[in-house]
């Protein structure tokens, strides 16, 4: 086990492990740390805590020192000069008539390199960009290109659920989004409803499929056989959200389907035709 803290340099950004170095640090308290692309303030996202050694990526750098007022001052002069640097880097793309869309700019907290964030369709040839760039700001200058998952990260915006984006609000990191989390949700799969603003599918889509996966263990699947209150049936609609299911009885055919909670059903044989098994209940303990 080791201690460490968690810091973030992002508002919703991905959270990396520091040795603190023996101090105390406070949930959104400021430290001044040194990453692989050079000394950087960033915001304590998890207080001093002890973790296994499996999950740390080594060497743990050591935490520099809390920030002070001075280093608060450098990061909100840092803020402003990014706002310049968008303008002149927009004028230039302009000037060398690039297919690039400028989307971030962010400089180093010891502003030893600035990185302009940008998406294009394909590859762009930017070197006289950077020679342009680099020649303004007499410093190192690194254009990356990025996704439009991560542009919509980084702009932030409203989903079609009509809240925040989930990745510029809370989701740290991207996770695999498949297609079959849609149809195990049970929803539409034409492209347009369950794509995000990005044009990719929604996040949601993963961070919900744990819930569904469990619901999906304990409800009967259409054409599953089951075992009602009034005889047995087959199920002919699923609501996994509210448990609610419409089962067409044996005995009753020409019936409209009765509805059902999947509490008051007794599953016979799921909807592959599997007979499900009793499991057996636990074994008394002695005293």
């Amino acid at each position: 086990m080791a201690e460490v803290i968690g810091v973030r340099f992002k508002t919703v950004g991905k959270i990396y492990y520091f040795d603190p170095n023996g101090e105390t640090f406070s949930l959104s308290q400021r430290v001044i740390v040194e990453t692989a692309r050079g000394v950087e303030c960033g915001e304590v996202a998890m207080p001093n805590r002890e973790v296994d050694d499996s999950t740390i990526v080594k060497p743990l750098k050591p935490v520099m020192r809390a920030a002070t007022e001075e280093d608060l001052k450098r990061v909100a002069e840092n803020s402003r000069k990014e706002k310049e640097a968008f303008r002149i880097c927009l004028k230039k793309i302009a000037d060398h008539k690039l297919g690039m869309k400028l989307i971030d700019v962010e400089y180093t907290f010891d502003n030893s390199k600035i990185l302009f964030y940008f998406t294009a369709d394909g590859r762009v040839d930017f070197r006289e960009l950077v020679k342009d760039l680099a020649s303004v700001f007499r410093t190192r200058i690194e254009l990356r290109q990025i996704g439009v998952r991560d542009e919509s990260k980084m702009l932030g915006g409203m989903g079609i659920c009509g809240r925040p984006f989930c990745c510029s609000s809370f989701l740290g990191e991207f996770q695999p989004v498949s297609i079959k989390m849609a149809k195990e949700q049970g929803l539409s799969l034409n492209p347009v409803k369950i794509s995000g603003t990005c044009g990719r599918l929604m996040c949601c889509l993963k961070y919900e499929q744990n819930a569904y996966d469990d619901l999906l263990r304990i409800t009967p699947r259409v054409g599953a056989i089951v075992a009602t209150p009034e005889g047995r049936g087959m199920v002919e609609e699923v609501s996994l959200l509210t448990g609610q299911l419409k089962v067409r009885l044996d005995q009753q055919r020409e019936a409209l389907p009765r509805a059902y909670s999947r509490k008051d059903v007794k599953i016979i044989k799921d909807g592959r035709g599997k007979i499900r098994k009793e499991e057996p209940e636990p074994a008394a303990q002695k005293e």
